[in-house]
């Protein structure tokens, strides 16, 4: 039995799998509440995410019962960047962790990017960004913070999880790269990137080494194979972050899939080749391949702006919003949303054309669009750059819906694949604890990677929604120094 651990944006996750079946044998997940602070502020507090890792494990193993002996290993995936900074006692600093979706760092982000994008997107694959660890810390804990103590180590989302469960540091190159501190040519700490940081004497020894996916890092500790039931002793492996570890779990790259999230982030990614020059995207990433890179086009919100509107709506879930949207027809009667509730290139959200007989259905079905809309946004421009997004395979927690699957496949104008299974990364980490022990390799084939289904296209209208995409590519791009702006003039 293998176990992944996954700690998205919104909840925490533990799942056990049959190693020779791959049939999960235990499942469970915690929410983790999140407080939304002034300006943008997005924080998680050390004893929630305590509780939520120690009730998923326990849970898991009562579900197990006689079984927790047959436990080989376990790995622990999570959202990348954000901020998880270790104070010299170990703990968070102020006893909270910060998540990728803060916005606080928004004008630092910006003004970095400005003095110094063109160099680091050249050396570590992305400009600045507000939700990167650096830009956080330099914020938030100030420009002298490893001097004077308060920051001494800094781990990323899985990492945190991988430090509780053994005591150990260590990262991998998929998270370190995606939050932009990764020489893309050398696949080392960029000193660059940290000389940029503005933190006096942030360096690599801030972070544990970086070791491949798959590595055993140490051991369960006795005191946590109390807490939650699980023998002590269990190998735990390194992870990857949780998008890497999702394609891993339907295997993208041997199967040449591109991807599509839609979860709290708006993310669109695929696997290929070394390209120079670098192609415009937003973010390469070297995940440890000498001869591949991870390519992403995405945007802080996908998913996020559904839930957003539910609790403005005050409907019980993201689907009770489909399940609104779907009254009316598509383009909601001319009113359009720039679904960007968590930011994003300086965008903000907004109804643009509300008129008095519009209602909340329009409303609901205007977010829906842009949310899938946006997606074939990214893809479009990935495959602008070069790169081979032909197949996709749509992820996250909006795959459960075939509704809007159905509608990214109508805006796409092909047929795409769905994981309906919400627990892909949960199920890479599981497959890289395989990798620990030798029990698996993630092929193609192999009974540890998750089902996925064809979902074909609206038949209909198909001049329709290629009509909605170009119409709201261009109100994106003539409302973004609109917003920029505005955004401007609120600080």
């Amino acid at each position: 039995i293998l176990i992944g651990v996954d700690m998205g944006s919104s909840s925490l996750k533990a799942l056990a799998l049959e190693a020779a079946s791959g049939r999960t044998v235990a499942l469970s997940r915690m929410p983790l509440p999140h407080d939304r602070l002034a300006g943008g502020g997005c924080e998680v507090g050390a004893p929630a995410i305590r509780a939520a890792l120690t009730h998923v494990l326990r849970d898991v193993a009562q579900q197990l019962g006689p079984r927790t002996a047959e436990v080989r290993a376990m790995a622990c995936t999570g959202h990348g960047a954000g901020l998880y900074a270790l104070d010299a006692d170990g703990q968070l600093v102020g006893g909270r962790a910060v998540a990728s979706t803060d916005q606080r760092a928004d004008a630092r982000a910006r003004a970095l990017a400005a003095s110094h994008g063109a160099q680091l997107f050249e050396e570590v694959g992305c400009s600045p960004w507000p939700g990167q660890p650096t830009v956080i810390a330099a914020e938030l804990l100030g420009a002298d913070a490893v001097q004077r103590g308060e920051l001494r180590r800094l781990l990323f989302a899985k990492d945190y999880l991988g430090f509780l469960l053994t005591g150990e540091i260590a990262t991998d190159a998929s998270d370190a790269s995606t939050a932009g501190l990764v020489s893309l040519a050398t696949g080392t700490w960029s000193q660059a990137a940290f000389d940029a940081s503005g933190i006096a004497e942030l360096g690599a020894h801030a972070f544990g080494p970086i070791v491949p996916s798959g590595t055993v890092i140490g051991k369960l500790r006795p005191s946590e194979a109390a807490l939650c039931g699980l023998p002590a002793g269990i190998p735990v492996a390194m992870g990857a972050i949780d998008l890497l570890a999702s394609m891993t779990a339907i295997g993208a790259e041997e199967r040449g899939r591109a991807v599509s999230v839609f979860g709290t982030w708006c993310v669109n990614a695929v696997i290929g080749p070394v390209l120079e020059p670098k192609p415009a995207v937003a973010a390469i990433v070297n995940f440890g391949r000498t001869d591949e890179r991870l390519y992403m086009e995405n945007s802080p919100s996908s998913m996020a702006n559904i839930a957003w509107l539910a609790g403005v709506l005050a409907l019980p879930d993201s689907r009770a919003v489909v399940d609104l949207a779907m009254t009316v027809p598509l383009a909601a009667g001319g009113l359009r949303f720039l679904p960007f509730v968590n930011g994003g290139g300086g965008l903000t959200a907004g109804f643009v054309g509300l008129k008095s007989h519009h209602t909340r259905a329009e409303m609901a079905r205007a977010v829906v669009d842009s949310v899938a809309a946006l997606h074939a946004r990214h893809t479009a421009r990935l495959a602008a750059a070069g790169l081979a997004v032909g197949e996709t395979t749509v992820l996250g927690g909006g795959a459960s819906d075939a509704r809007l699957v159905r509608l990214l496949a109508s805006f796409l104008g092909r047929p795409v694949e769905r994981c309906a299974d919400d627990e892909t990364g949960a199920r890479g980490a599981a497959i890289y604890a395989a990798m620990s022990q030798g029990l698996d390799d993630a092929a193609q084939g192999s009974p540890l990677l998750a089902p996925c289904e064809v979902v074909e296209p609206e038949a209909r209208d198909a001049s329709a929604h290629a009509d909605f995409n170009a119409g709201l590519n261009e109100l994106i791009d003539s409302m973004s120094p609109v917003f920029t702006h505005i955004s401007g003039s609120a600080r």
